[in-house]
């Protein structure tokens, strides 16, 4: 199971829950970096951060690219030798632009967050994820990618919400081919859907809640880490999803 594990988006929702359920985990991670961009307000991040040592709050606006390099820096010095075993990539935003309305700005902004700011990220933090395949274990470490069914082309057939669906079509194709390159340093690369969950961005008519969101993508992430399987489109529980 992965030792050291990086968690953008952390102060609420989806990000939130995956630090509570890797905790609860029967060998939860050594070390949990949490970013938000705003630690104060992060009041139920915070409390786990005070009642666990291995949880390290870092405020970051992924989109703030100049700031990539200092925090780097500093998860490097977190991890150490050992790496960093686990980068889930997972604030995003929905802006909402139909075929008739919304802004080119919500347009290229939508695409920033959602598909920019994990790229730049993920080369960030390469040397760290590369530090941790020098371990002797069965897991590899992974980018996680939360992504979304919206962005599959084969599963489009109502159209409409442009700006989140381009750019998590763009966050698959990144993510793909990160697969690819990253495949000779021993890093798996994975894009996850987490299903329609009832958080604040997917609005309370959500099929699931983040528990069982959550506790299903923790699994897979392990399975991805210890199998062949790379490069692939996932749905929470594991099913493939088409392109």
């Amino acid at each position: 199971m992965a030792k050291t594990i990086v968690i953008t988006g952390a102060n609420r929702g989806l990000g939130l829950e995956f630090v509570r359920q890797y905790l609860k985990l029967d060998s939860p991670p050594q070390l949990i970096v949490a970013t938000c961009r705003d630690p104060d307000k992060a009041t139920e991040l915070r409390e786990l951060a005070d009642s666990n040592a291995s949880v390290y709050i870092y405020k970051l606006d992924t989109t703030d690219l100049d700031a990539l390099p200092n925090f780097a820096n500093r998860v490097d010095e977190l991890v150490d030798e050992n790496g960093l075993d686990v980068l889930i990539n997972n604030a995003g935003a929905y802006l909402k632009v139909s075929l008739l309305e919304g802004s080119s700005d919500d347009l290229m902004e939508n695409f920033k967050i959602n598909a920019v700011a994990p790229f730049m990220l993920t080369r960030t933090l390469f040397s760290a994820l590369r530090k941790a395949t020098a371990k002797n274990d069965a897991h590899r470490p992974a980018v996680v990618n939360i992504t979304s069914k919206m962005g599959s082309m084969d599963d489009n057939t109502s159209g409409g919400h442009y700006a989140y669906r381009t750019s998590k079509a763009a966050l698959n194709m990144i993510t793909k081919s990160m697969s690819v390159d990253l495949a000779s340093s021993g890093i798996k690369a994975v894009a996850i859907h987490p299903g329609w969950v009832r958080t604040a961005m997917g609005g309370p008519n959500g099929l699931i809640d983040t528990i069982e969101s959550v506790t299903n993508m923790i699994r897979v992430i392990g399975e991805v880490q210890t199998g062949k399987n790379k490069g692939l489109f996932l749905n929470y529980n594991g099913a493939e999803i088409k392109w």
